[in-house]
Protein backbone atom coordinates (compact mmCIF):
# COMPACT_ATOMS: atom_id res chain seq x y z
CA UNK A 1 0.00 0.00 0.00
CA UNK A 2 3.15 2.26 0.53
CA UNK A 3 5.09 1.00 -2.12
CA UNK A 4 5.23 4.44 -3.96
CA UNK A 5 7.03 6.21 -1.24
CA UNK A 6 10.29 6.04 -1.86
CA UNK A 7 11.74 8.45 0.81
CA UNK A 8 9.65 7.82 3.84
CA UNK A 9 10.17 3.88 5.61
CA UNK A 10 6.51 3.05 6.76
CA UNK A 11 6.12 -0.11 8.53
CA UNK A 12 2.35 -1.37 9.95
CA UNK A 13 2.79 -4.32 12.29
CA UNK A 14 -0.21 -7.05 13.01
CA UNK A 15 -1.27 -4.85 15.94
CA UNK A 16 -2.31 -1.75 13.96
CA UNK A 17 0.85 0.06 14.77
CA UNK A 18 2.44 2.17 11.43
CA UNK A 19 5.44 3.59 12.03
CA UNK A 20 6.61 6.30 9.80
CA UNK A 21 10.45 7.28 9.24
CA UNK A 22 11.58 9.93 7.57
CA UNK A 23 15.17 10.80 6.06
CA UNK A 24 17.42 13.19 6.94
CA UNK A 25 16.87 16.22 4.25
CA UNK A 26 20.35 17.74 3.86
CA UNK A 27 19.81 20.78 1.97
CA UNK A 28 19.87 19.32 -1.65
CA UNK A 29 16.85 21.03 -3.10
CA UNK A 30 15.12 18.23 -5.23
CA UNK A 31 15.83 15.76 -1.96
CA UNK A 32 14.19 18.04 0.47
CA UNK A 33 11.37 18.38 -2.16
CA UNK A 34 10.92 14.62 -2.99
CA UNK A 35 10.75 14.47 1.25
CA UNK A 36 8.26 16.84 1.62
CA UNK A 37 5.89 15.86 -0.79
CA UNK A 38 5.63 12.33 0.64
CA UNK A 39 5.50 13.86 4.16
CA UNK A 40 2.45 16.09 2.71
CA UNK A 41 0.28 13.01 1.45
CA UNK A 42 1.23 10.34 3.97
CA UNK A 43 -1.29 11.40 6.43
CA UNK A 44 -4.60 10.71 4.23
CA UNK A 45 -3.12 7.31 2.97
CA UNK A 46 -2.35 5.79 6.35
CA UNK A 47 -6.14 6.92 7.64
CA UNK A 48 -7.35 5.54 4.74
CA UNK A 49 -5.44 2.13 5.76
CA UNK A 50 -7.73 -0.36 7.91
CA UNK A 51 -4.99 -1.99 8.88
CA UNK A 52 -3.86 1.25 10.77
CA UNK A 53 -5.32 1.80 14.74
CA UNK A 54 -1.95 4.30 15.25
CA UNK A 55 0.48 6.06 13.76
CA UNK A 56 4.11 7.08 15.08
CA UNK A 57 6.28 9.38 13.65
CA UNK A 58 10.11 9.80 13.75
CA UNK A 59 13.35 10.27 12.37
CA UNK A 60 15.71 7.32 10.35
CA UNK A 61 18.71 9.21 11.53
CA UNK A 62 20.01 11.22 14.28
CA UNK A 63 16.96 13.98 13.42
CA UNK A 64 13.65 14.45 13.41
CA UNK A 65 12.74 16.48 10.29
CA UNK A 66 13.97 19.77 8.78
CA UNK A 67 12.07 20.98 6.25
CA UNK A 68 14.11 23.44 5.02
CA UNK A 69 17.31 25.63 5.88
CA UNK A 70 18.89 28.48 4.26
CA UNK A 71 20.73 26.90 1.59
CA UNK A 72 17.35 25.28 0.59
CA UNK A 73 16.26 28.38 0.01
CA UNK A 74 18.83 30.52 -1.48
CA UNK A 75 17.57 29.96 -4.83
CA UNK A 76 14.32 31.39 -4.76
CA UNK A 77 15.71 35.08 -4.40
CA UNK A 78 17.25 34.52 -8.31
CA UNK A 79 13.86 32.94 -9.49
CA UNK A 80 11.32 35.27 -11.56
CA UNK A 81 7.96 36.36 -10.49
CA UNK A 82 6.24 33.74 -12.18
CA UNK A 83 8.06 30.82 -10.95
CA UNK A 84 8.06 32.52 -7.31
CA UNK A 85 4.46 32.54 -7.71
CA UNK A 86 4.00 28.58 -8.69
CA UNK A 87 6.76 27.19 -5.81
CA UNK A 88 4.65 29.74 -3.67
CA UNK A 89 1.41 27.48 -4.57
CA UNK A 90 3.07 24.18 -4.07
CA UNK A 91 4.61 25.16 -1.18
CA UNK A 92 1.01 26.40 0.82
CA UNK A 93 -0.48 23.15 -0.61
CA UNK A 94 2.40 21.25 1.14
CA UNK A 95 2.28 23.18 3.73
CA UNK A 96 -1.39 23.02 4.01
CA UNK A 97 -1.56 18.94 3.75
CA UNK A 98 1.12 18.36 6.80
CA UNK A 99 -0.86 20.92 9.09
CA UNK A 100 -4.48 19.62 8.06
CA UNK A 101 -3.72 16.10 7.84
CA UNK A 102 -2.23 15.56 10.81
CA UNK A 103 -5.97 17.61 12.25
CA UNK A 104 -8.05 15.30 10.23
CA UNK A 105 -6.25 11.83 10.44
CA UNK A 106 -9.12 9.95 12.77
CA UNK A 107 -5.83 7.60 14.43
CA UNK A 108 -3.82 9.48 17.32
CA UNK A 109 -0.39 10.06 16.07
CA UNK A 110 2.65 10.09 18.34
CA UNK A 111 5.43 12.07 17.14
CA UNK A 112 8.92 10.66 18.33
CA UNK A 113 11.06 13.94 18.51
CA UNK A 114 14.83 12.11 18.50
CA UNK A 115 16.68 15.12 17.52
CA UNK A 116 16.75 18.23 15.76
CA UNK A 117 13.07 19.62 14.50
CA UNK A 118 12.47 22.72 12.19
CA UNK A 119 9.94 24.27 9.52
CA UNK A 120 7.32 21.43 8.81
CA UNK A 121 9.47 18.82 11.31
CA UNK A 122 8.25 21.21 13.80
CA UNK A 123 5.24 21.37 12.72
CA UNK A 124 4.83 17.69 12.44
CA UNK A 125 6.13 17.25 16.23
CA UNK A 126 4.16 19.74 17.57
CA UNK A 127 0.75 18.78 15.59
CA UNK A 128 1.17 15.03 16.83
CA UNK A 129 -1.44 14.28 19.03
CA UNK A 130 1.23 12.75 21.81
CA UNK A 131 4.28 14.65 21.44
CA UNK A 132 7.30 13.01 23.16
CA UNK A 133 10.76 14.18 22.64
CA UNK A 134 14.54 13.09 23.50
CA UNK A 135 15.65 15.72 26.33
CA UNK A 136 18.62 17.30 24.14
CA UNK A 137 16.37 17.26 20.77
CA UNK A 138 16.72 21.20 19.09
CA UNK A 139 13.48 22.54 18.72
CA UNK A 140 12.98 25.47 16.74
CA UNK A 141 10.89 27.53 13.78
CA UNK A 142 13.45 29.28 11.89
CA UNK A 143 11.13 31.34 9.53
CA UNK A 144 12.26 34.49 11.76
CA UNK A 145 15.79 34.05 10.84
CA UNK A 146 15.09 33.32 7.11
CA UNK A 147 13.24 36.64 6.53
CA UNK A 148 9.71 34.80 6.40
CA UNK A 149 6.89 35.02 8.39
CA UNK A 150 5.96 31.80 10.82
CA UNK A 151 3.58 30.23 9.17
CA UNK A 152 3.35 26.48 8.75
CA UNK A 153 1.68 26.06 12.33
CA UNK A 154 3.01 28.36 14.90
CA UNK A 155 0.77 30.75 14.88
CA UNK A 156 -2.08 28.10 14.99
CA UNK A 157 -0.86 25.68 17.78
CA UNK A 158 2.02 27.20 19.63
CA UNK A 159 -0.20 29.76 21.98
CA UNK A 160 -2.71 26.71 22.84
CA UNK A 161 0.47 25.03 23.87
CA UNK A 162 2.56 26.84 25.79
CA UNK A 163 0.62 30.62 25.98
CA UNK A 164 1.60 33.94 24.14
CA UNK A 165 3.95 35.15 25.88
CA UNK A 166 6.45 32.36 25.47
CA UNK A 167 5.18 31.79 21.73
CA UNK A 168 6.18 35.36 20.89
CA UNK A 169 9.64 35.03 22.47
CA UNK A 170 10.17 31.78 20.57
CA UNK A 171 8.79 32.70 17.65
CA UNK A 172 9.88 36.58 17.23
CA UNK A 173 13.43 35.43 17.69
CA UNK A 174 14.04 31.77 16.10
CA UNK A 175 15.89 30.64 19.28
CA UNK A 176 15.79 27.01 20.24
CA UNK A 177 14.81 25.10 22.67
CA UNK A 178 15.78 21.93 23.75
CA UNK A 179 13.56 18.63 24.33
CA UNK A 180 13.36 19.52 28.13
CA UNK A 181 12.78 23.20 27.65
CA UNK A 182 10.43 22.11 25.87
CA UNK A 183 8.74 19.84 28.05
CA UNK A 184 8.41 22.22 31.01
CA UNK A 185 6.63 25.12 29.32
CA UNK A 186 4.19 22.98 27.66
CA UNK A 187 5.07 22.87 24.02
CA UNK A 188 5.61 19.04 23.63
CA UNK A 189 3.51 16.21 25.48
CA UNK A 190 6.73 14.26 27.61
CA UNK A 191 10.97 14.85 27.14
CA UNK A 192 12.81 11.80 27.92
CA UNK A 193 16.63 10.33 26.62
CA UNK A 194 17.04 9.55 23.59
CA UNK A 195 17.80 6.11 24.98
CA UNK A 196 14.06 5.66 25.73
CA UNK A 197 12.27 7.29 23.07
CA UNK A 198 11.25 4.59 20.93
CA UNK A 199 9.98 2.70 23.87
CA UNK A 200 7.96 4.90 25.78
CA UNK A 201 6.42 5.83 22.02
CA UNK A 202 5.53 2.88 21.64
CA UNK A 203 4.31 1.98 25.02
CA UNK A 204 1.86 4.79 24.00
CA UNK A 205 1.13 3.21 21.02
CA UNK A 206 0.19 0.05 21.91
CA UNK A 207 -1.86 1.48 24.89
CA UNK A 208 -3.80 3.46 22.51
CA UNK A 209 -4.08 0.46 19.65
CA UNK A 210 -5.51 -1.55 22.70
CA UNK A 211 -7.65 0.86 23.64
CA UNK A 212 -11.62 1.81 22.63
CA UNK A 213 -11.06 2.67 18.66
CA UNK A 214 -13.93 5.45 18.24
CA UNK A 215 -13.74 6.90 21.69
CA UNK A 216 -10.04 7.45 20.88
CA UNK A 217 -10.94 8.66 17.46
CA UNK A 218 -13.80 10.94 18.36
CA UNK A 219 -12.17 12.53 21.74
CA UNK A 220 -9.03 13.59 19.23
CA UNK A 221 -11.85 14.75 16.66
CA UNK A 222 -13.42 17.05 19.24
CA UNK A 223 -10.68 18.43 20.59
CA UNK A 224 -8.56 19.11 17.48
CA UNK A 225 -11.56 21.68 16.75
CA UNK A 226 -9.80 24.33 18.78
CA UNK A 227 -6.96 23.42 16.20
CA UNK A 228 -9.69 23.91 13.13
CA UNK A 229 -10.58 27.11 15.14
CA UNK A 230 -6.84 28.12 15.07
CA UNK A 231 -6.72 27.69 11.26
CA UNK A 232 -9.25 29.87 10.89
CA UNK A 233 -8.40 32.66 13.06
CA UNK A 234 -4.80 32.35 12.18
CA UNK A 235 -3.25 29.43 10.40
CA UNK A 236 -4.33 30.40 7.13
CA UNK A 237 -3.63 34.17 7.46
CA UNK A 238 0.18 33.36 8.91
CA UNK A 239 0.63 30.91 5.58
CA UNK A 240 -0.31 33.56 3.63
CA UNK A 241 1.98 36.25 5.24
CA UNK A 242 4.78 34.09 4.97
CA UNK A 243 4.25 32.99 1.06
CA UNK A 244 4.58 36.88 0.93
CA UNK A 245 7.55 37.37 1.89
CA UNK A 246 8.91 35.16 -1.01
CA UNK A 247 8.46 38.66 -2.95
CA UNK A 248 9.98 40.93 -0.81
CA UNK A 249 13.34 41.52 -0.20
CA UNK A 250 14.04 40.06 3.57
CA UNK A 251 14.62 36.40 2.26
CA UNK A 252 17.31 37.42 0.10
CA UNK A 253 18.87 39.08 2.92
CA UNK A 254 18.83 36.53 5.37
CA UNK A 255 20.00 34.31 3.00
CA UNK A 256 23.47 36.52 2.68
CA UNK A 257 23.70 36.85 6.16
CA UNK A 258 23.80 33.63 6.57
CA UNK A 259 25.98 32.52 4.11
CA UNK A 260 28.59 35.30 5.05
CA UNK A 261 28.36 33.94 8.88
CA UNK A 262 29.10 30.41 7.59
CA UNK A 263 32.24 32.09 5.64
CA UNK A 264 33.29 33.53 8.87
CA UNK A 265 32.78 30.28 10.91
CA UNK A 266 34.77 28.40 8.22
Amino acid sequence: MYQDFKQLKITVEENGIATVRIPTAGSVGRHQSEIHKEVASVWRRLDDDEAVSVVIVTGAGDEFYRSANIQGLKSIPSLDKENTFELAQRLAKEGNDIVYGIINIDKPVISAVNGAAEGGGLAIALLSDISIAAKDAQLVDPHIAMGLAAGDHAAMIWPLLCGMAKSKLYLLTSDALTGSEAERIGLVSLAVSSEEIMDVARDYAVRLAEGPKFAIRYTKRALNQWLRLGGITSHDYSSALELLNFFGPELGEAVDKAQKTKEHED
